[in-house]
């Protein structure tokens, strides 16, 4: 059993230190998936500033803390989405960070352009970081664990993965989490929450094997890997792909 600790309320946090809710906290204010659930409560602040500390509570300042341009976030208690995902960016993992993007288009809090310009226009510290994401970020993504292994493909240098990639079997259209139809492999992030019944098993089974039957290779990664193993996730799709580059040729 996982217990994430008592966090100090996170609106109420930012009003008292005269700042804004930021990366993981303001990405969970706005409602935009993360691979994981903040840990502490993240507040910007303007250059200069010196609030208490706070346990829980991790501060960062900025020269730039101002009412954003738009309308439509000046009344917010966080950083608008688009500064969201740009912090994201530069204080977190690839794989955390992309999977934030990844939701905020999705939601369309962004557009990948705007991202883009956003992300060229800036400097500082972590820009090749940000570049990468927003380069990569995708709102076809469907969730967070599937950003994740998306990721892992990406620092592989692998190419040709779709996300939520289309399948016709029949009269039905299947979705793969990450698919190459050319050299027809699949990718599958497994979370338990979508396969923990025995109808579910059932359907699962059906779909894998109509796949196989088609000549799709499969390979299924369950969360504990992709989160605790993603350097064996790589070589295991590595290795995967080398063997059906070689069968295809043979």
């Amino acid at each position: 059993m996982y217990v994430l600790p008592a966090l100090p309320e996170p609106e109420r946090t930012a009003a008292a230190l005269r700042g804004l809710l930021s990366h993981e906290s303001a990405a969970q204010y706005w409602g935009i998936q993360t691979l994981q659930p903040p840990t502490s409560v993240h507040v910007t602040v303007p250059h200069g500033a010196h609030p208490q500390a706070l346990p829980g509570v991790v501060i960062h300042q900025t020269r730039t803390l101002a009412p954003p341009p738009s309308q439509r976030w000046e009344r917010s208690s966080a950083t608008e989405p688009l500064a969201t995902v740009l912090d994201c960016a530069t204080a977190l993992p690839f794989r955390d960070a992309l999977a934030i993007a990844d939701s905020a288009l999705a939601l369309r809090f962004v557009t990948s352009s705007e991202l883009l310009a956003a992300t060229e226009a800036s400097r500082g510290p972590g820009r090749p970081v940000r570049l990468m994401v927003a380069r990569y970020a995708d709102p076809r993504a469907q969730n967070p664990l599937e950003s994740a292994l998306r990721a892992i493909v990406i620092e592989c240098r692998i190419c040709g993965f779709v996300p939520q990639c289309p399948v016709q079997v029949g009269r039905r259209e299947w979705h793969l989490d990450l698919g190459d139809p050319d050299r027809r492999v699949a990718l599958e992030a497994e979370g338990y929450e979508h396969h923990g019944s025995r109808e579910a098993l059932v359907r699962d089974c059906e779909r894998y094997d109509e796949l196989g039957r088609r000549g799709w290779l499969v390979l299924r990664f369950a969360w504990e890997q992709v989160m605790f193993r993603p350097e064996w996730v790589g070589e295991v799709l590595v290795d995967a792909l080398a063997v059906r580059r070689r069968v295809r040729t043979a």
